[in-house]
């Protein structure tokens, strides 16, 4: 039975203690990849190595994310809160005072499940306490955390880098986190209601290893290649897992996670277009700092720098285009959003060993204001579709949805990437006969490759800019025909 909280609270103070927490824990997912040089020297381990530390990361914070929804319904929204949170902080402790590599990513795994948890719970608790005609702006608030905090994570890690030694990145978390956990404790009050459930202990399980599977075998495939038999293993049986997850879920009374949410047109067309724009915004993201660290050899704080403004925009329009939406709806400001999305990402399939700095500065923030008036806007409209008792499964859903397809994007970008180039490379003999046509020949490979990457996410961006037009009316009338 459900049971709805009544309790008084300051929204603006509540909502504070949300965004700033948040904010430093999804700032984690990109906060080492300037760092990797320094830990690979400091641990002696290889790059292939040192990528765990971000992959194992977004590993267990996607399995996390799926069980988020299980713990909002049966744990109190302040105590699940800080526990989050306080799971974060024991993480970056670890991770700061990690003596060895193997303790490092155990701090970085203990940090993820902290991240995902609070994630799916900011976002819920943002539209449980925000009217409906509201959460545009809601949302838009919290896609300040989304957006911004990874794209910042390159420049403000470079500069830490630069500086400092690379424990300074976990240090500067722990006293912020401390007083978040202090403001928790006065501000954070039980929002949720809860609807208390005894677990299906199989669930988590296939869960667990149904997610996992599938994010282990994406993130591993740039690596190791599509033929790789640990990740046709790994996809296959995560395909399969997550079925016979899907399966047990819809023949349970109260499901671990109810995903009969997808019975709304609405929200099953609005998950399908984040992930899709998930693919084209973080697959490029990727892809965009190898070029100017590889082909312009800039270093990773300058590359940093070139994404910024593109960044900061994004998370002043967040809001801007949230209050759109409570305005105007979701349909227009996807198709104008996905435009310039588009727009952007074909400007990057033309990249050359010469093109202007200022001129990938300037497509770059075309780009993320084109995912502002999308991202937040198109996940309002799919969680209005449903009723508040379903909010916190449809989160879990949504997020879970946007990982799974970043992963894939991801995934499909680095091999378009990296088989263009091996497929363009001249021949080793080269190097020895005519070096300097080789090396022209293995420029322009690369080359090749990045474009060729590009021209997918610009692939991408065309089918979730077709998929807008099919957005219900200006501002879609609300499916709620939906109950657990």
């Amino acid at each position: 039975m459900q049971k709805k909280s009544n309790v008084h609270f300051n929204r603006h103070l509540l909502v504070a203690t949300l965004v700033i927490g948040s904010f430093c824990t999804v700032l984690n997912q990109t906060l080492l990849t300037t760092a990797y040089p320094d830990l690979m020297k400091d641990f002696s381990v290889s790059t292939a190595t040192v990528q765990w530390l971000t992959t194992g990361f977004l590993l267990v914070n996607g399995i996390m994310i799926p069980i988020s929804a299980y713990f909002m319904n049966n744990i109190s929204t302040k105590k699940l809160y800080m526990a989050a949170m306080f799971t974060f902080l024991l993480g970056t402790i670890i991770c700061f005072m990690a003596p060895t590599f193997n303790l490092l990513l155990t701090g970085r795994v203990v940090q993820a499940m902290g991240v995902g948890i609070s994630l799916p719970l900011l976002q819920t608790i943002m539209l449980t306490i925000y009217p409906e005609d509201e959460r545009g702006k809601a949302l838009g608030i919290t896609g300040i955390v989304v957006g911004l905090a990874p794209a910042v994570g390159p420049t403000l890690s470079g500069w830490i880098i630069d500086q400092y030694s690379w424990r300074y990145l976990f240090a500067i978390l722990i006293p912020i986190v401390i007083i978040v956990l202090i403001m928790s404790m006065v501000f954070m009050k039980d929002v949720l209601p809860l609807n208390s459930s005894k677990m299906d202990w199989p669930s988590p399980i296939l869960s667990t290893l149904g997610f996992g599977g599938l994010l282990y075998g994406f993130s591993i495939v740039g690596n190791r290649g599509w033929g790789n038999p640990v990740v046709i293993t790994s996809l296959v049986l995560g395909v399969i897992l997550v079925y016979v997850f899907g399966k047990r879920q819809l023949a349970l009374k109260n499901p671990f996670l109810q995903i009969k949410v997808f019975e709304s047109r609405i929200f099953l067309r609005t998950a399908i277009l984040s992930g899709v724009v998930n693919m084209a915004m973080v697959g490029a993201e990727m892809v965009l700092p190898l070029y100017i660290q590889d082909v312009r050899h800039l270093s990773p704080f300058h590359s940093g720098l070139v994404l910024l403004p593109g960044a900061l925009l994004l998370g002043i329009m967040m809001p801007i285009t949230g209050s759109l939406f409570d305005k105007f709806g979701a349909k227009y400001l996807a198709i104008i959003g996905m435009s310039l999305l588009t727009v952007g990402t074909l400007a990057l399939c033309t990249l050359t060993e010469t093109t202007a700095i200022n001129f990938i500065i300037v497509v770059y923030a075309i780009r993320m204001l084109g995912v502002s008036m999308v991202m937040m806007p198109v996940t309002t409209a799919g969680m209005n579709s449903l009723p508040d008792s379903l909010l916190s499964h449809g989160t879990a859903v949504n997020n879970t949805v946007r990982q799974l397809f970043s992963s894939i994007g991801t995934a499909i970008l680095v091999s378009f990437l990296t088989q263009t180039t091996l497929r363009h490379m001249p021949a080793k003999s080269e190097m020895t006969t005519s070096p300097t046509e080789y090396k022209t020949k293995a420029l322009q490979a690369t080359l090749d490759g990045y474009n060729t990457a590009f021209i997918v996410a610009s692939v991408f961006c065309v089918i979730g800019l077709i998929m807008a037009f099919f957005l219900k009316g200006n501002k879609p009338k609300q499916d709620k025909g939906l109950h657990v």
